[in-house]
């Protein structure tokens, strides 16, 4: 397969990709075209069918894998396709892994890594808990492996659900070794399942788009529902601590203008939400520097961080 990032302009080129957009428009002269967003897991391709009503033009929809040939020119400084012939192909014709943005960490060795934070706990309720989702749900695992964290921003790639927690598990873990007042398991599982709601908060790959309760509700009261309806299948689970554990999750944005239904109010809900922050704000910054390729220079302003930032000198 040829990927996208090795693409150069002059190539005439017969691939498979993923159609993620597709957009009508017209020339100035009145005469119809289509644009196309296609994607790989190296990147996205601006892409144009000049004439649509072509016998070579194979009917498709947004979301498709599609057979694509045509010739790679370049248009205001960035590679453009131009194509002549599609195909929708089946998606037993291809694999998806080659077509979605992944962790370039190993996945089955990140989800080892965060079984043996909850094989670890002490807690018996929170261990069963964190168990019956983790440990004992294949359904669950399969699911919380392949999702991402996020539409865009930080960690929106297949796996990125499971980096973003397993680092945010091993801040916390860091933190009860630092300050001795935070309670060990009731902070590690709040970081386990502080973002668990994402697994319906977001669609799954290729659309990864937000559901309809997603945006009615958001991650944060998804997540503390599950676990709530999980708590109450485990027999004679505290009641304190059920309520201290929805509300790390309830408060892990730390701010109520962040998204947080609640501000913290217990030790291990602050250092969640520091946890939780750090991750997101320093993958945000390896995205953001890895997409300024060998730039060595200044990158322009970025408004998450609301400032022009630049990579580190070597010196």
């Amino acid at each position: 397969m040829k990927y996208i990032e090795t693409l150069r302009e002059g190539e005439r080129i017969g691939e498979i990709y993923l159609c993620k957009s597709r957009q009508a428009a017209l020339t100035k002269a009145g005469k119809p075209y289509e644009t196309l967003i296609l994607q790989d897991k190296t990147g996205t391709l601006d892409a144009k069918i000049w004439d649509p009503n072509s016998q070579g033009i194979d009917e498709f929809e947004t979301l498709d894998y599609i057979d694509v040939m045509g010739d790679v020119t370049s248009f205001q400084g960035a590679l453009q396709l131009n194509i002549k012939r599609i195909r929708k192909v089946r998606e037993e014709e291809c694999n998806p892994a080659d077509y979605l943005p992944v962790s370039d960490k190993n996945i089955d060795g990140m989800y080892l890594e965060l079984c043996a934070f909850i094989q670890e706990m002490k807690n018996p309720y929170l261990k069963k808990l964190c168990s019956s989702f983790f440990l004992e749900d294949q359904d669950f695992e399969r699911r919380f492996k392949f999702h991402s964290a996020a539409k865009s921003v930080h960690h929106g790639f297949v796996g990125g659900l499971l980096e973003h927690t397993l680092s945010v598990v091993k801040l916390c873990d860091y933190y009860t070794r630092l300050y001795p007042i935070l309670h060990r398991d009731l902070l590690l599982t709040a970081a386990i399942f502080h973002d668990i709601g994402k697994l319906r908060e977001l669609s799954v790959f290729p659309a990864n788009d937000y559901t309809d309760e997603g945006q009615l509700l958001g991650h944060i009261v998804i997540g503390a529902q599950m676990v709530n309806e999980r708590i109450r299948t485990i027999p004679e689970f505290p009641v304190k601590l059920a309520n201290e554990l929805q509300h790390c999750i309830l408060a892990h944005h730390g701010e109520l203008e962040f998204g947080s239904p609640k501000k913290p109010a217990l030790a291990e809900a602050v250092a969640l939400s520091f946890a939780d922050n750090t991750d997101a704000k320093m993958q945000t910054m390896r995205e953001a520097l890895s997409a300024g390729n060998d730039n060595i220079g200044w990158l322009g302003y970025n408004r998450l961080f609301e400032s022009n930032i630049r990579r580190t000198s070597e010196e």
